[in-house]
């Protein structure tokens, strides 16, 4: 006498590029939130830009404020340098490229605070706002500087007098302080203070992914707090003797639901 027979489970077709579960693909286009939300994320960063722009004339008038003079003396055939080892030249550019380094520094800061998921928008404003208010700073510390007709004003000051060289940004690069600055200073504190958003791989639950077919990865499959195997009996083969086969199922209950077998 032989325990009750019970067939065996069909097996579990087996892919190994699962599809999502019904629900969670993408739709073909955008929907009107999602849209009105980009929309929104152009506005606030073409305003970063238009700020960070007019904000180079702060950064023009401390410039001027800041940076050193050069003096020039002229005599009746040239103008020269009074001072032919000073070191006011390269002072101005160094001047401007801390004052950019500053202003991108407060400005990442600012745009962070008011806006704390940042994305690509923000940054790509501090980078064009922070370049368009360097030129403009440039532009409007050499304009309200001295003037640049060497000449005229040599001939002004008179023979032997000293007078200031024209305001000029001599290394070109100083023009990169501050998107530079800003952009690094934006990226380090989205890194270090904006949560991510959670993988949505993660989330699957062994549901899922009996939904699609598909056996759940290792280590996802949701098992109860007490499982035991589950001895079942297989049909015997012709002239093959009893030989029941286990196989392991979990099962709330741990004394199994076969109980003891009773003898052949």
């Amino acid at each position: 006498m032989t325990a009750p027979l019970t067939p065996p489970d069909p097996p579990t077709p087996y892919d190994p590029w699962p599809a999502r579960p019904t629900g969670s693909h993408l739709a073909p286009g955008q929907s009107p939130p999602a849209r009105a939300e980009a929309r929104a994320e152009v506005v606030r960063a073409t305003a970063v830009t238009v700020v960070l722009a007019v904000a180079g004339v702060a950064l023009g008038l401390l410039w001027l404020w800041l940076s050193p003079r050069i003096p020039l003396v002229s005599d009746a055939t040239a103008v020269y340098l009074k001072d032919s080892e000073g070191e006011e030249a390269i002072g101005a550019d160094g001047t401007f490229a801390l004052l950019g380094a500053g202003f991108g520094v407060v400005s990442a800061v600012v745009v962070y605070l008011l806006r704390r998921d940042g994305g690509i928008p923000a940054v790509v404003a501090l980078a064009l706002g922070g370049l368009l208010g360097g030129l403009l700073a440039w532009w409007l510390g050499a304009a309200l500087g001295p003037t640049s007709d060497v000449v005229a004003h040599a001939k002004a000051a008179g023979q032997g007098a000293t007078f200031d060289a024209p305001l000029k940004l001599n290394a070109k690069g100083a023009l990169l302080a501050w998107p530079v600055a800003a952009m690094v200073v934006h990226l380090i504190l989205t890194a270090a203070f904006t949560p991510r958003d959670p993988d949505p791989d993660a989330q699957w639950t062994h549901a899922d992914w009996s939904m699609r077919g598909a056996e759940a990865p290792y280590g996802t499959e949701e098992r109860p707090a007490h499982a035991t195997p589950e001895v079942h009996a297989t049909p015997e083969a012709p002239g093959a003797p009893d030989a029941p086969v286990t196989r392991a199922r979990a099962q709330s209950d741990p004394e199994g639901p076969a109980g003891p077998q009773p003898p052949a």
